[in-house]
């Protein structure tokens, strides 16, 4: 084989696999209804097999990175991907939703391999190509980008023709081929020292991984009001365990969560913050906007993810263009361009309160798709520009947290505006969140610039 067939073929298996967390983190937007409907459930409760799968991957992202860096990138992107086989070929067998649940959420773990790993990898695959790392690298920014727009029309067409149990039947197949790719293609890891298991726990951090985890269940768990009477109780005891995730974070030799990082790198800080807070944005719309027009409109699933792909399709298409962009012009402004966009895209949903015909949804989510895909795009790339490239495997890690924070964020304050359903009222509450969000955004976007040393 080729030294270039090989690169091209590595690079496949590893955009392949970093795809899959983002793609199933949105795929599962258009089978919430039919969930309710299966296992008797309200909006705020069928949230949690969405933030089930963000959790795991809020956490999983920077410790799967750690891992990487400890085990070897191409070993611990197998390991996931066999995960992500087993995991969904058994999945659909789910008696009932607690189950189902769980195994989102090991289906999130696993996924959660496949970024960190395809990142610290690149280096070596670039090496070997004797190319620069940033075209790989975009490649690999594309493909985390773009799955997540086309989660929706992916899994409309899925659960229509199949039902939601397709939603993870279509991961074995996927998973395997990037298995297969990356073990075939891909470089081999670099021999490491063995450690003993003992030092490996201790420096895996899991009491801040279980804080982390725990705080922010704890504040969805008051923002949702699962146990009526001790919402303050929760929400005091969630931030009192922030408070100390983030004590014991700054004090940690190996901490799951990096702060010092963040602490000595404002530019970072900012494109995290900025990306969290648009991401919230990104799956308001994701997963209020499905549930919106199969119950207030009536459309078949099937349909809504059709008018879900003027998105998807503005989103890739905006991509590439963007990174043209940001080549001639630097990531900044376009990144202001982008969220100004997004604002405009934000505030003209509102219409959907008037009117849910077919001609006005595909107007309005082609428009939101070319914001989405110029701010992701130029969110990863400022995000890698803020950081040295030993950080890299790190930073990407934490990045993929922010994306997830937003997520949990946008799905807690849905299932707080629509708790019996997501109609147009609910949906101007929505509209106005958003907005609102979209304006943080660019505050923050405003004050972002580029690392110089």
């Amino acid at each position: 084989m080729s030294n270039q067939r090989r690169t091209a073929l590595a690079l496949t298996g590893l955009s392949l696999g970093a795809s899959l967390n983002p793609l199933n983190s949105s795929m599962i937007a258009v089978a919430l209804v039919l969930l309710r409907s299966d296992f008797g459930l309200s909006v705020a409760a069928v949230t949690w097999v969405v933030t089930a799968f963000y959790l795991a991957s809020a956490a999983g992202q920077p410790v799967m990175g750690r891992l990487a860096d400890r085990f070897g990138p191409r070993r611990m992107f197998m390991l996931g991907m066999g995960l992500v086989v087993f995991t969904c070929a058994v999945a659909p067998l789910a008696p009932n939703f607690a189950l189902l649940c769980v195994a989102r959420a090991v289906m999130a773990v696993g996924t959660a391999t496949a970024y960190p790993s395809a990142v610290i990898m690149v280096g070596a695959i670039a090496h070997r190509a004797r190319v620069e790392p940033t075209k790989p690298l975009g490649r690999l920014q594309m493909a985390n980008t773009s799955a997540a727009a086309v989660g929706p029309v992916v899994g409309g067409i899925l659960v229509s023709l199949v039902g939601w149990e397709a939603l993870f039947l279509v991961n074995v197949p996927l998973a395997v081929a990037a298995l297969l790719l990356v073990r075939n293609a891909a470089p081999a890891d670099p021999v490491r020292e063995p450690s003993r298991l003992s030092a490996l726990l201790r420096e895996s951090d899991i009491p801040g991984i279980l804080s982390f985890v725990g705080a922010l269940l704890l504040v969805m768990m008051a923002a949702l009001d699962v146990a009526p009477g001790y919402r303050w109780l929760m929400l005091g005891a969630g931030t009192l365990m922030a408070v100390l995730f983030a004590w014991r974070e700054l004090r940690f030799s190996h901490p799951f969560l990096d702060l010092r990082l963040l602490g000595r790198n404002r530019p970072l800080l900012l494109m995290y913050l900025g990306f969290a807070v648009f991401s919230s944005v990104y799956y308001f719309v994701f997963f209020g906007l499905p549930q919106l027009l199969e119950e207030a409109g009536g459309y078949d699933p099937g349909l809504v993810g059709l008018l879900m792909l003027p998105l998807a399709t503005m989103s890739v298409l905006a991509t590439p263009l963007a990174v043209r962009g940001i080549v001639r012009y630097g990531v900044r402004p376009i990144l202001l361009t982008g969220v100004g966009l997004l604002t405009l895209a934000a505030a003209l949903m509102w219409l959907l309160t008037g009117a849910l015909s077919i001609p006005l949804v595909i107007a309005l989510t082609a428009l939101m798709g070319i914001p989405y895909g110029m701010v992701g795009i130029a969110s990863n790339q400022g995000m890698f520009a803020s950081v040295r490239p030993e950080e890299r495997g790190v930073a990407a890690g934490i990045y993929q947290t922010c994306r997830y924070v937003g997520a949990i964020t946008a799905t807690v304050m849905i299932g707080v505006f629509a708790d019996d359903g997501v109609d147009v009222a609910s949906w101007s509450r929505m509209v106005l969140a958003m907005v609102v969000l979209c304006v943080v955004t660019f505050a923050v976007s405003l004050l972002w610039r580029q690392r110089t040393a």
